[in-house]
């Protein structure tokens, strides 16, 4: 039964490598498009870094290996606490899945590219700048709030584990 919500870890990964595929094909490195002046653009950018741009002026070439390893173990521990716990409890498991579905897109960017693929541009004119993203960090942030939504409105809940 909980199977079915490995649907929105697909959904998930469709949107983020269909959006990614049309930064890299119709934006390119030279072309930006201002969706909502001087608040939302979207551009191309390559990110070495993790989310938001976090760690990227780091120069190793055990980088990538440290980021897909911390890519794997994650999804390793969203799979097993998942089946540990209720599928009854939908909300936990749809934040589990939707936040998968975000660090699998990110890490099969890395593995294709060897970077991740940002191309949303929050700003306030010029006075603010928000980190470039995509699809697949939006599903990370998501997840978590829901995660920490679920954990509030369950919190005599939080050890629960599912008996076989």
């Amino acid at each position: 039964m909980r199977y079915r919500f490995y649907l929105l870890t697909l959904g998930v990964l469709a949107l983020d490598h269909a959006t990614k595929w049309l930064a890299r094909t119709q934006l390119g490195t030279e072309r930006a498009i201002e969706v909502i002046p001087g608040y939302l653009r979207f551009s191309y950018v390559s990110n070495t870094g993790v989310a938001f741009g976090l760690f990227r002026d780091i120069q190793s070439p055990w980088k990538p290996y440290v980021f897909a390893a911390m890519a794997v173990a994650a999804v390793v521990f969203i799979l097993v606490y998942s089946s540990r716990m209720p599928a009854s409890r939908t909300l936990l498991q749809v934040a589990l899945v939707i936040t998968m579905g975000g660090i699998i897109g990110n890490f099969i960017d890395r593995l294709a590219h060897g970077f991740v693929v940002d191309f949303i541009e929050f700003h306030i004119r010029d006075a603010f700048h928000w980190p470039t993203f995509n699809v697949a960090d939006s599903a990370i942030s998501i997840g978590i709030a829901l995660l920490l939504v679920d954990t509030l409105k369950n919190p005599e809940l939080g050890e629960e584990v599912e008996s076989h």
